[in-house]
Formats: C-alpha cells, structure tokens, sequence
C-alpha cells in the first residue's frame, strides 16, 4: 500500500522497542508506552492518507501504554481513533469507560487521557485504525462520548461492514490509484459515522445533520463521478438518492454552492485544468468541453469567461506558452 512504511527491525534488536516508542509518540501522538520485556521486540507501522481520514496499521508485541492530561496539552492530533484489533487483545479505559477488546472495534478520543494495555497469546498485537478528525465526524461530541472505550462488535450490523471494508483496504491498497484515495476515505468516514450512530441508537435517532452530512458527501461523490455525463441535472441527482428535489435543494441551503451551481463549478474546473495540459494541446477546445459534460460550445464560451475572465481559447494559449 502506498504512504508510510516503518519497521523496527532496520534497527539493531536492543533499540527496537526504542525505536517503537519514539515512533508512536512522535508520529502519532504523545503517550507513554512500557513493555515487560524489550528483547525480541518487534514493531511495523504503515500508514496511508485517505484525504478526509487516514488509516495505520501497527503490529507489535505486549505493552501498557498511558496517555495522561499533561501529554494531551503537549501535542494533540484532535482525532478520533477508530481501531479494529485483528490480532492479540487490548484493554483500553477512557472517560470513565473499559472494555477488553479482542476481535472487534473501539473508539478512543486523542483529546482525553487514556490507558491501554495489549496482550496475545500468539504473535504480535496487530491493529488497523482510523484516524478521522474531531471536526470531520458528523456527531456531536457528547453523544460520541458515550461509546469511548466501548467494545463495538465487528460480527454483526454496520460494525461488520465497516471492518470488512478496512480489510479490504489493507488487501487491496496497493491497487489503488492516488486519485481514488480520497473517494475511499470518503466511503471510509461514512461507514464510521453509520457504525457510530448505530451505537449510539438506531440509525434513523442518528441526528438530523450528522445524516444530511452523510447524504452531502454522496451527492458531492456521485456529481464529481458524473460530471462528463450531459445529462446530469439536479434532478438526475435526487432521482438517484431518491430524495426530491426540494429535500436535494434544503440539502445544500446553507453551503456555499447549491446543486447545480456546484455541477457548474467542477466542469468548468475539470476543462480548465486539461485546456492547460500539454498533453491535451491537440484536443480541440470543443471536444474537451463535451468532454466535461457542456452540449454547447458557445454556452462553455460563455461560462468559461463569465468565471474566469478570459477565453477558453486564451487559457489555453497562456497556459501552454508558460514554462
């Protein structure tokens, strides 16, 4: 998979342990970590940016690991750590919360202290985990506290979806074109949100906007797969969620771009970016205009300069004149 990659066995055996704590505490966040027993330690750590969220994997032997108040003013990351424990077991407390997690899903929060201590009777604790941003989840914190240091079954319901397809991604990431990471984190923080609520109650108790947000991210997803498509209208979108064009439009009363200025927005963008592209120079103006969903080449002409000051012509010319 591509990103980070970090083993503690490119140091000699007495440093490894070192080796790890340092590494977790600089990389990840500030934290204590001891072990019983530092020779034959071993530690690998990866990581891959999924844009809105980011996955680590780690596989290590024993420790006890205390992150206290005076490390969380030192360096915060302000994330949620989402960990599905695959191999070994952990014992994690946090705000008042302590679950012994084998096999399935816990949720800490890098913002408060926390106690974790791990144990295996075969091989090294291995955990994937998924960092997503305090601001980035669609939950209110105080609903979202409740189920900290609380074990969430990956057997059954959204749990199960949600370790499948952070599997999936360790199996498959090394497949991946850097232009899909981000559409994956996006899948990724969904199913984290979903698994959540479902904690937290059923899903339709999840609140109102934490579910608007959810369905914003699709729509914004299924607009910028579709964007070459003509034929992709706003009620084309609502007809694929099956929503109503009211409901699409209330959606997006309070962002910056409404529906369909939005599909406006990201074509215009996507022609003026391959208008720049050497590669493209013998593409005519027109066909990389069809290319991006416009049925007229005047109507693009007109969008293009109301947006951007110039012809789309004149983009061109000065773009590939610059070095």
């Amino acid at each position: 998979m591509g990103g980070v990659r970090a083993s503690a066995s490119a140091v000699a055996p007495a440093d490894r342990f070192e080796w790890f704590r340092e590494a977790v505490s600089t990389d990840l966040m500030p934290i204590t970590i001891n072990t019983e027993r530092t020779a034959g330690f071993r530690a690998e750590i990866a990581s891959v940016d999924f844009g809105p969220v980011q996955m680590s994997t780690f596989a290590y032997s024993p420790v006890a690991a205390r992150r206290s108040t005076a490390h969380v003013r030192q360096g915060d990351p302000e994330e949620y750590q989402l960990a599905l424990i695959t191999n070994g077991s952990i014992r994690t407390a946090q705000h008042g919360s302590e679950s012994v997690i084998s096999g399935d899903l816990v949720l800490t929060d890098t913002s408060r202290p926390m106690e974790n201590h791990s144990s295996s009777d075969r091989g090294p604790i291995s955990v994937i985990m998924l960092q997503i941003p305090r601001a980035d989840l669609p939950l209110h914190p105080d609903k979202v506290d409740r189920v900290l240091a609380r074990r969430i079954p990956a057997g059954e319901g959204t749990g199960a979806v949600l370790a499948g397809f952070l599997a999936t991604l360790l199996d498959h990431g090394p497949r991946c074109r850097p232009e899909e990471l981000p559409r994956l984190g996006h899948i990724a923080l969904d199913l984290a949100t979903a698994c959540l609520s479902q904690q937290l109650g059923a899903l339709g108790e999840a609140p109102a906007e934490a579910r608007a947000q959810v369905v914003r991210q699709r729509v914004r997803r299924f607009i910028e797969n579709n964007l070459g498509d003509p034929d992709l209208t706003p009620q084309v979108v609502a007809d694929r969620h099956h929503i109503s064009l009211r409901s699409l439009h209330a959606l997006f009363h309070d962002q910056p771009l409404g529906v369909a200025a939005r599909i406006r927005r990201d074509r215009l963008e996507r022609a003026r970016t391959d208008l720049a592209r050497g590669d493209l120079r013998g593409l005519p103006v027109q066909a990389i205009a069809a290319r991006w969903g416009f049925a007229s080449a005047t109507a693009f002409s007109r969008a293009f300069r109301a947006a951007y000051g110039t012809t789309p012509t004149e983009h061109r010319a000065n773009a590939l004149r610059t070095p």
